[in-house]
């Protein structure tokens, strides 16, 4: 069905958050369109996020990955976690990002108290989260007084839609303006310049208009590194064994990050898609107009394209391919800096910290139906 030309985006597949006038020509991202709208912009966008301008990318995610980690021990607190505060990542339903997807319905239980001791930390809230933000900054040149304002904004988006997240539009769309217009005045090694400098054969280029979009796309898209992030920890937390192996074979880590979308990445389900016409589909008649949503994590754990689809193994090579970032026309963008982003992450935690555990008090699910996303991951290190 994602890849189904009989199906399509349309503007009903969304929420829209409540915003002022002047952000109205940002809120519509790629997302959003299909055919020769969607073909252009993907066209132009395409080579600033291919595997190839990932790697390059590498050395400055783990600059920033580091970074976070040095700090980490100053926020453990003793026999407990600071993970009071609701600060998830998550997919904005708002203005709907289809980057990074999948959900797996994982050991979906809670880390149970185990027993931990040392000072414990909430690494979600202090890790997981504001790396992609922080990574955001170093794609479009945030300079460095600003950006503990845009980590205040990605807090506000990875709450989900509400008011706080309508509240944080303006601004970002304010930071997105800023940052193109600081680009097109002085380019530099980063992302955002490099999409300024984009340009088809056809002496085609993206306007300002579509730049701030894209900015607003990556801040919205960069919530789902984040789960992801959490829920691999959660997992190999959960699952000793698998930890183990990978702690012995750091080289079995893009393996395992693979396995890891698979089978607890954070999106349950795809937006909806609408019938062009009426379809079959297995027997059942979907009418013209009809909205439909595809479970990835369904999907995910199909026994007939995976075995063991409910076994988590991160030393496997599987045949079939996940749909943990879509498929077809809306695959993925930022799938190749998205899979950068949790390899670093995982190997520079697992290096640094070698006695992580679980800490005493449970990590935390949010109650939303269409994201696999914690509101807390409590660990001891």
């Amino acid at each position: 069905m994602l890849a189904d030309p009989r199906f399509a985006i349309t503007s009903g597949s969304f929420l829209r958050p409540d915003v002022p006038a002047d952000c109205l020509p940002y809120m519509r991202t790629m997302s959003e369109m299909d055919g020769p709208e969607h073909l252009r912009l993907r066209r132009l966008v395409a080579p600033a996020f291919t595997a190839r301008r990932a790697a390059a990318l590498r050395p400055a995610i783990e600059r920033v990955v580091e970074r976070l980690l040095d700090a980490l021990p100053s926020h453990a607190t003793n026999g407990a976690t600071d993970s009071g505060t609701d600060q998830p990542a998550n997919r904005a339903t708002g203005s709907g990002t289809e980057l990074p997807a999948n959900r797996a319905t994982g050991s979906g239980t809670e880390l149970p108290a185990n027993g931990a001791t040392g000072s414990g930390v909430d690494l979600l809230r202090h890790f997981a989260a504001p790396l992609p933000m922080e990574v955001i900054c170093e794609l479009v040149g945030v300079p460095e007084p600003d950006r503990a304002r845009w980590h205040e904004y990605g807090a506000l988006v990875a709450a989900g839609a509400g008011r706080g997240f309508a509240a944080a539009i303006p601004g970002i769309m304010a930071g997105a303006r800023e940052a193109v217009a600081r680009r097109r005045a002085e380019a530099g090694p980063d992302l955002l310049s490099e999409l300024i400098r984009a340009q088809a054969e056809d002496g085609d280029r993206l306007t300002d208009t579509e730049l701030v979009t894209l900015v607003w796309h990556l801040v919205l898209a960069g919530q789902t590194p984040a789960n992801l992030i959490a829920n691999a920890v959660h997992a190999l937390l959960s699952e000793p064994d698998q930890l183990k192996a990978l702690r012995e074979d750091p080289a079995l880590m893009p393996r395992a990050v693979e396995e890891l979308i698979r089978w607890c990445g954070p999106i349950l389900l795809t937006v909806p898609r609408h019938a062009r016409e009426d379809v079959e589909l297995h027997g059942v008649t979907i009418r013209a107009g009809d909205a439909v949503t595809a479970s990835v994590a369904a999907a995910n754990r199909d026994p007939r394209a995976f075995a063991a689809p409910d076994r988590l193994d991160v030393t496997l090579s599987r045949e079939a391919t996940h749909l943990g970032f879509a498929h077809g026309a809306h695959f993925c963008l930022g799938a190749s800096l998205a899979r950068v982003e949790t390899e670093a992450a995982l190997a520079a935690l697992l290096r640094r910290f070698p006695g992580l555990a679980p800490a005493p008090e449970r990590a935390r699910r949010a109650p939303d139906p269409g994201t696999w996303r914690l509101v807390s991951l409590p660990v001891t290190l």
